[in-house]
């Protein structure tokens, strides 16, 4: 199985995303979702249902319920139809300080409510430059109970920075973490993946997909690299 699933960060606006709705739709291509931001939940929800077209969510509380005024928990996004929701995003890490025990409570309250929870993890620049990928993805892997999840590795250095991740070092980290998964687990690799790097990366025996940012916002770029993953 492969998976190719957009995150949209907060990046969109009503009439853009019934455009690229649309496209999708249109196409309706498999083992495709895309992550949005809790305001157009609905609206992605009405014109994807009964497509091949997955959605989700990018986060979610660890909390059930209660007063956690601007938080959003599991069983609303359940509600919607959310078939998947990213937990640990580099970005929620980084920018909101989210440790890795918050992460896998959050994990942990996507797959109770019947949400499959894509895990991220990676390092910075200054952590593989110190040789330090392996004990950085580790531990954020080994804090969670990984079951019934999807794993991404996104590498901190090579999101928006100009830098990129060869085939080669991509399949070195999905290797590593493929013997602590087993075989059967979703991979998927999420530093910048474009339509001209798709096929390379997706070649290498331990990538199940990808996690897509920016070119996950134009239709054509998504779709290439949706079919990219399926060769």
């Amino acid at each position: 199985m492969r998976l190719v699933a957009g995150n949209w960060k907060m990046h969109g606006s009503r009439a853009s995303i019934a455009a690229l709705l649309d496209a999708l739709v249109k196409e309706n291509p498999p083992s495709c979702a895309v992550c949005v931001p809790f305001p157009y939940l609905a609206q992605v929800a009405e014109r994807l249902r009964g497509s091949a077209v997955a959605w989700g969510a990018q986060n979610v509380s660890e909390h059930a319920q209660g007063a956690y005024t601007g938080e959003v928990s599991a069983a609303m996004l359940k509600e919607f139809g959310c078939r998947y929701v990213l937990v640990g995003h580099s970005e929620r890490r980084q920018l909101y300080g989210e440790t890795d025990a918050q992460v896998a409570a959050k994990f942990a309250a996507a797959r109770s409510a019947g949400i499959t929870p894509i895990l991220c993890v990676g390092e910075t620049l200054q952590e593989r430059e110190a040789g330090r990928t392996g004990e950085v993805v580790g531990r954020q892997l080994g804090a969670v109970k990984f079951e019934g999840g999807v794993l991404a590795y996104e590498p901190v250095w090579a999101i928006g920075t100009g830098r990129n991740a060869t085939p080669e070092q991509v399949q070195e980290v999905h290797a590593f973490l493929r013997q602590r998964v087993g075989p059967d687990a979703l991979i998927l690799y999420g530093g910048s993946v474009k339509p001209q790097n798709a096929p390379a990366i997706f070649a290498m025996p331990d990538v199940d997909g990808g996690l897509i940012g920016g070119a996950s916002l134009v239709a054509k770029d998504f779709l290439d690299i949706v079919k990219a993953a399926a060769k």
